[in-house]
């Protein structure tokens, strides 16, 4: 099935399009999971630390949300002994019936495009730990993209490509010319998906907007009728279910909203002290659903 298509199921099946980024940032881990920057603490204790507590998230998150999102930066810092971490979160999310979305933003020459592509995304290499959908840089131009684009094809995989990020310098490069430089890549995102589209009317090619721009995200939702978006920039980050609610289509479709440190780190914020970190979590979870609930309903 078209991997629009997956996405679209299981935003229908949840009631919400919300996506948990699983960023394990060492410094904000619950106690019990100090071994992660414990002095003298191995790669591997640090390793298996992180992956315990995203377990751990995976089994709060699972049928309450449709999606997963691992960074892959924060399972690569301790080596192979990340990696191993890495396919282990991945392999729990797609058990308890996550669709995963990788957050490698790859990017890269055609013949190494292919070699990220066919890591991340080919059932064959990956097994259990092959991701739904992947994140892609595409400033070294077309060319770099379409290895992902073909193994899409291939292998019924999404992709989200980096359009207009939600960072704070974003605009240095994104905002640059006339037509700005993220148009002219919003053009190219939906000239590379036309060939990938489903039943559901959407390409297995999406786009990543952040909420942090929200006319550019409207503007960009009636540019990209058929483009899944990827939104980031809600929570933590300051965007609200307003600020949003221009990426999506009529019926609340076609978009996942992440939220990552406000749903891992609930209970850091003072209206959750006191709270057990899972309650915090959980307590986080159902709000963030409570909201996107409005959008999609």
């Amino acid at each position: 099935m078209n991997f629009a298509d997956r996405m679209q199921e299981a935003v229908t099946r949840c009631g919400n399009a919300a996506l948990v980024g699983l960023d394990p940032h060492a410094d904000s881990l619950p106690e019990e999971f100090a071994a992660v920057r414990a002095p003298g603490a191995t790669r591997a204790e640090r390793a298996r630390a992180c992956a315990d507590f995203l377990c751990q998230v995976i089994e709060l998150a699972a049928g309450a949300v449709p999606a997963v999102k691992p960074q892959s930066a924060f399972f690569e810092l301790y080596g192979a002994e990340g990696s191993l971490a890495w396919e282990r979160v991945v392999a729990a999310s797609r058990a308890a019936g996550l669709l995963v979305i990788g957050d490698v933003k790859r990017g890269d020459i055609d013949s190494t495009a292919k070699a990220y592509a066919r890591a991340f995304l080919d059932p064959a290499l990956a097994g259990e730990s092959v991701c739904d959908a992947i994140t892609v840089n595409p400033y070294l131009g077309a060319d770099a993209v379409q290895p992902f684009v073909e193994a899409c094809r291939a292998y019924d995989a999404g992709l989200f490509v980096l359009v207009r990020t939600s960072n704070k310098h974003s605009a240095l490069f994104q905002d640059h010319g006339t037509p700005k430089l993220y148009e002219h890549v919003a053009r190219a995102v939906d000239s590379w998906g036309s060939e990938l589209i489903g039943a559901s009317g959407l390409s297995s090619i999406g786009a990543v907007v952040g909420a942090t721009h929200p006319s550019e995200l409207a503007a960009l939702r009636k540019l990209l009728p058929r483009t899944p978006f990827l939104i980031p920039g809600y929570g933590a980050q300051g965007a609200g279910v307003a600020e949003i609610a221009g990426g999506f289509l009529p019926g609340g479709r076609g978009a996942l909203v992440n939220s990552s440190r406000g749903i891992l780190f609930a209970y850091k914020q003072p209206r959750h002290a006191g709270l057990h970190w899972k309650d915090a979590t959980r307590k986080a979870l159902a709000e963030m659903v409570a909201e996107l609930r409005t959008l999609t309903h």
